[in-house]
């Protein structure tokens, strides 16, 4: 007994165990975990610059959440329709038609710089997010089981922030390859722009791997609306405590978030290659983070690691947005980013265990339309808040958001255990 309590958990034992669940991801989640890895550095590039871009086109902070706001609302009034299309058209055709909506995203704003093409393409853009974001945590359902889910959704996204880091270190550095090869400024538009421009063939390229995805047999009644809009109906009271609490959390996410890059331009006066490297390591922090969540949900529970990891980021997002300090505050961003983030694939998991695998569809469209509320109207005020007061309140805001999200996670879940459901593949 005594040698139970004080002996220490193998390294070389977690590894193999977590190699074993790694073996275990059927065919079509190591197609998708392809197109994961190839969408992150994009992602990783694009997002990094197109805050810079929009600015060298002579927009200000305000334009720029508007911009960001334009591609969240899209995404938060289309989930449902989204979630509708994912089960009329399939889990494939869903991930592939998103893919296609990202690239043409990308490469028109590159390609067209006017306000009106910006706009046009973030609604684009905004369709290509809601739609991946209503497929994605029912395909992984689909295609998993028991043994390996919580392990497939971490890594899939732990692989993302990873590449992630990846295409910030390459966004940090792009504008500067381009406009030596042009002849321009590293800070011009058209140097911004090219660097775009390669993000959205890279969008292109990441396509390919979906289409070796076989698709299940999935009879009509299996995807009609009605079942998944009925169980939506006679569970409100679960429904509204699994959404609230992530709710809250968008909206103070959105008010710092989308503006990462810019908080250390302004406030640190970073040039663009740290900021770049800056974010590359936070990616793989967070990579990291997703990582090592599976084996740590194992031994402490999965919503005891959600409450756990979002309570200790806290003090670290006070130090990130008061800080004086350059150093402070990039430490702070990293540790920030790993113990806020680990817990979402854990969340989802949790919450695709405790609905019905006929209002999985539904529920991921409502969770995906309460993370992308946030976004959809947080970087307006934000921007606002920046332009007249700075970044100071924008950081008290998302600082309240967030303690009493995790209170919320904490009184609805963790005083209060519910069983999962057991999980059903809709096919084989």
């Amino acid at each position: 007994m005594n040698d139970q309590i004080i002996k220490p958990p193998n390294p070389f034992r977690i590894l193999g165990e977590y190699n074993s669940h790694i073996r275990a991801f059927k065919p079509n989640a190591r197609l998708y975990l392809l197109n994961v890895i190839l969408t992150g550095a994009v992602m990783g590039v694009f997002r990094l610059i197109f805050n810079f871009y929009a600015l060298s086109l002579g927009f200000d902070e305000a334009v720029l959440g508007n911009l960001i706001t334009t591609s969240s609302f899209v995404a938060l009034i289309a989930a449902l329709p989204m979630g509708y299309l994912a089960d009329t058209i399939g889990r494939k055709g869903s991930l592939i038609l998103s893919g296609v909506l990202l690239a043409v995203s990308i490469i028109t704003m590159a390609l067209w710089q006017t306000e009106a093409s910006l706009y046009a393409m973030n609604v684009v853009s905004g369709l290509a997010q809601s739609l991946a974001g209503v497929t994605m945590s029912p395909f992984l359902m689909e295609n998993s089981d028991e043994k390996e889910r919580t392990y497939l959704f971490s890594f899939g996204q732990g692989l993302q922030m990873t590449m992630a880091s990846v295409g910030n270190w390459l966004g940090g550095y792009l504008p500067t390859w381009m406009s030596q090869t042009q002849n321009i400024s590293a800070t011009s538009s058209p140097a911004y722009g090219y660097s775009i421009l390669i993000a959205g063939i890279g969008a292109v390229i990441a396509i390919l791997p979906l289409m070796f995805i076989k698709s299940p047999n999935i009879s009509r009644s299996q995807r009609a609306v009605f079942a998944p809009i009925a169980y939506a109906a006679k569970n409100p009271g679960l429904l509204t405590k699994i959404i609230l609490p992530m709710l809250l959390t968008s909206l103070g996410a959105g008010l710092i978030m989308p503006f990462m890059n810019v908080f250390f331009r302004v406030v640190h006066h970073q040039p663009d290659p740290v900021i770049g490297t800056l974010f590359a390591w936070g990616s793989l922090a967070m990579g990291i983070g997703l990582l090592i969540a599976p084996p740590l949900a194992d031994r402490t529970g999965k919503i005891q690691l959600v409450v756990i990891t979002q309570a200790l980021s806290i003090p670290f997002l006070i130090l990130l947005g008061f800080s004086p300090i350059f150093w402070v505050g990039a430490a702070s961003y990293y540790i920030r980013l790993a113990l806020m983030n680990m817990s979402s694939p854990v969340y989802q998991t949790f919450v695709m265990e405790h609905v019905d695998p006929s209002g999985r569809a539904t529920v991921a469209s409502l969770t995906s339309m309460a993370w992308n509320f946030g976004w959809a109207f947080s970087p307006t005020i934000s921007g606002w808040l920046q332009v007249k007061y700075g970044f100071g309140p924008a950081f008290a805001g998302t600082v309240t958001l967030y303690t009493i999200s995790v209170l919320m996670y904490w009184a609805f879940f963790w005083r209060r255990t519910i069983e999962p459901i057991p999980a059903q593949a809709a096919a084989d």
